[in-house]
C-alpha cells in the first residue's frame, strides 16, 4: 500500500497536512495555513524539496529523542516528523518521506 497526503482542518480552522505511510503510520506534519491552497502549496512543496536529503535537518530534542524537519530551500520548515528513539530509525523515517512524497495522493478526512 502507497503512502498518502492527508488534509484535516482543526478546531481553529487551519488546514493541515500529514504525509502517511503505507502502514497508516505519520511520517511527516505540517504547521497550520489558513487557507486550503495554501495547504496544497505546502504539499507541492515537500513534494519538491524532498528529493534533496541536505533539505532534511536531523535535530535531537530535549528529551534526547530524535526527529527531523523537512526545509524549503529558502531554510523555512516545511513539515516536522515524529519523535525517533534513534538515528537509525529516523533516516527509515527520511528515506519513507522520500519514497512517498513524490507520488501520494491527497485525501482529506
Amino acid at each position: 500500500m502507497a503512502g498518502k497526503f492527508e488534509i484535516k482542518v482543526g478546531n481553529n480552522g487551519e488546514h493541515y497536512f500529514n504525509l502517511k505511510a503505507g502502514n497508516g503510520l505519520v511520517i511527516l506534519g505540517s504547521e497550520g495555513y489558513k487557507a486550503r491552497a495554501s495547504c496544497l502549496n505546502g504539499i507541492e512543496s515537500v513534494r519538491k524539496h524532498c528529493a534533496v536529503d541536505g533539505n532534511f535537518e536531523r535535530k535531537t530534542a530535549k528529551n534526547g529523542k530524535i526527529y527531523f524537519t523537512l526545509n524549503a530551500s529558502n531554510g523555512q520548515a516545511i513539515g516536522k516528523s515524529q519523535m525517533y528513539a534513534s538515528a537509525a530509525s529516523c533516516e527509515k523515517g527520511i528515506a519513507s518521506v522520500k519514497a512517498n512524497a513524490p507520488t501520494a495522493p491527497i485525501t482529506e478526512s
